[in-house]
């Protein structure tokens, strides 16, 4: 079996841009909530900054749309690689 690396990269992005977009929105309305994850994530990502801003939200949501997507695409391509190459195991 193969892993379609365009359809795993789409799943992924759509996953993980929703779920920073998710606890960004929902920090916007409650500070508490995700601040130390969204810290995290602003390490990561250049430019975005856990300031509580809908520019922020919106610049680490793309971000996450654009980091899960490559991840996807690269875990489906590396399944399809060693799938290949392991039917004897």
């Amino acid at each position: 079996m193969t892993l379609s690396v365009r359809s795993v990269a789409i799943t992924a992005a759509v996953l993980w841009g929703g779920g920073v977009l998710f606890v960004a929105l929902v920090n916007l309305v409650l500070p508490s909530y995700g601040s130390a994850f969204l810290h995290g994530v602003s390490s990561c990502y250049p430019g975005f900054h856990d300031s509580r801003h809908i520019i922020d939200v919106l610049i680490g949501t793309g971000y996450a749309v654009l980091d899960g997507a490559a991840g996807g695409a690269l875990f489906a391509w590396l399944y399809n690689l060693l799938n290949g190459r392991s039917h004897s195991v």
